[in-house]
């Protein structure tokens, strides 16, 4: 995560460089139970994002959607988004960003929790750079799965298994999965080969 980085999008969205905000998000990112979740994740949404930010209508809210979206990440839990988004929240009324502005970052890290679809641009947006890694190549997404798994480790197999097949599944089932053109090109195809091998295994 690069405090540069988040520098300029402090100066984009007219806020405080709040630098401390900063390393309480490089904190959270570094906890030891996370093994996908980490800054890694954060970088890699923004790596692609940087690519298609230009079709985005609200690149900044997006971007700080990003940056908060997996700040609170517990496995056990079932309120992380939510948690996340109650960050994001305070921070950003108090450091001086509209209520609009502020509401629209809520509802964009609420997405997050995949539990349905939105015919919103920006929202579907950040799905796909949320999603990516199912279009990763073979031996990553491999590693993203052991990873997961890492951070389920406290679940029995047999119900992780089932369960993680149930997920991988409800994905399979869009039609497509991507919403942007770019995510389709550079991923679709590769993410049904990633989740139907993975399905498999689970099986």
């Amino acid at each position: 995560m690069s405090l540069k980085r988040w520098q300029t999008l402090m100066t984009l969205c007219q806020l405080p460089p709040s630098i401390s905000c900063f390393d309480a998000l490089a904190q959270a990112y570094s906890e030891p139970h996370r093994y996908y979740h980490t800054a890694m994740h954060i970088s890699a949404m923004l790596q692609h994002f940087d690519v298609i930010k230009e079709q985005a209508n609200e690149p900044h809210l997006i971007e700080l959607a990003i940056w908060f979206h997996d700040a609170i990440y517990r496995p056990f839990a079932q309120d992380n988004e939510r948690a996340s988004a109650n960050w994001a929240e305070e921070f950003l009324h108090d450091a001086g960003l509209s209520a609009q502005a502020t509401e629209k970052v809520v509802e964009l890290i609420m997405a997050t929790v995949h539990d349905q679809q939105s015919d919103d641009p920006d929202t579907q947006l950040l799905i796909d750079l949320d999603l990516s890694i199912l279009g990763a190549e073979p031996d990553t997404y491999d590693n993203f799965e052991q990873q997961i798994r890492s951070e389920y480790r406290w679940v029995p197999g047999i119900i992780y298994r089932r369960k993680r097949k149930a997920i991988l599944l409800e994905f399979l089932a869009r039609d497509p999965l991507f919403k942007t053109d770019y995510c389709q090109q550079e991923f679709e195809s590769k993410a049904r080969a990633n989740l139907t091998r993975a399905v498999t295994l689970l099986s």
